[in-house]
């Protein structure tokens, strides 16, 4: 009955995504002293097809995140407050700043490091996006766009940043190998959103700051660090009722439906690829013979 309600107060799609499971993102340690709120990932929300990981991160010079491996994931590392370096054993470095956004795609291997560029906290969020099995070998790549370089538009109090995917008729230019959508919206008090999202994906929202009610006005609000899952349907309505600007970032992507075998760092389709990938690893090769002389260095 309420989704007939909903739908009536939107009239913007055939049926309206609603909330069907809710997650708050605890606290907890990673890298070297460093503080993330993790949701997908935990043991509420394994995962969520094509989607492994989404941290929320706090750090503090001097903890970080310092040399670690990766192979087949593709990460989105969007930067809230202060500055991260980062570089990797194939030469690449640089720093993201407040607003800025990365696009990296691990591939067949690599090893790198991320580290706060400043003073004080610096804050943000960490999507880790599985790779189907054609691509989980393919060569590392990078997409780095600037605070300024990403994609706006902004309609009747709703603010949005479009990181991938699309919005109110604006594209992003960034590519992702699995069809990924990543929308940082701001809505102002009592303003509304009506997003379309393919019928075929798997969505979620996570609440950045402020409060909001979504999917359903009959449904409670929601506060800050809460990831919720969205059912089926063709789009989400959002609702801001409170006295605070709303900010949440709304994530959908195609599903794999492929088997996901996860050790730490490293993501495969069967265990027989992991244990292949630790000895890749150990013996520096098949896209990790660069680690063997690799150490990273303090940027300037």
């Amino acid at each position: 009955m309420s989704s007939e309600v909903d739908q009536k107060n939107s009239g913007f799609f055939t049926k309206s995504r609603l909330v069907v499971k809710k997650v708050l993102a605890k606290p907890q340690h990673e890298g070297e002293g460093a503080i993330v709120r993790r949701s997908i990932g935990r043991m509420e929300l394994k995962s969520l097809d094509p989607f492994l990981m989404l941290d929320e991160f706090s750090v503090s010079p001097p903890a970080g995140f310092p040399d670690h491996p990766h192979r087949e994931t593709e990460f989105g590392f969007n930067g809230f407050q202060g500055a991260f370096s980062h570089q990797d054993f194939a030469g690449h470095k640089g720093t993201i700043k407040t607003g800025d956004v990365q696009w990296m795609t691990a591939g067949k291997g690599i090893i790198h490091s991320e580290m706060p560029a400043g003073e004080g906290t610096q804050r943000g969020l960490q999507l880790w996006i599985n790779l189907s099995s054609k691509d989980k070998m393919i060569e590392p790549r990078y997409q780095e766009i600037k605070c300024e370089e990403i994609k706006r538009a902004e309609k009747d109090g709703v603010e949005v940043r479009i990181i991938a995917g699309e919005s109110m008729g604006v594209r992003s230019p960034v590519y992702t190998r699995t069809p990924t959508m990543y929308l940082d919206f701001t809505l102002k008090p009592g303003a509304q959103l009506h997003q379309t999202i393919p019928e075929s994906w798997n969505a979620f929202v996570y609440v950045i700051e402020g409060e909001g009610i979504f999917g359903s006005l009959n449904s409670s609000p929601t506060t800050a660090h809460h990831t919720l899952v969205l059912g089926s349907g063709d789009g989400l309505s959002v609702w801001n009722k409170s006295g605070n600007p709303l900010r949440f970032v709304l994530i959908g992507g195609q599903p794999l439906n492929e088997p996901v075998v996860q050790y730490g760092p490293f993501v495969m389709n069967t265990q027989a690829e992991i244990e292949q990938t630790f000895e890749d690893y150990r013996f520096c090769k098949n896209g990790f013979e660069k680690a063997k002389y690799w150490k990273s260095q303090t940027l300037g």
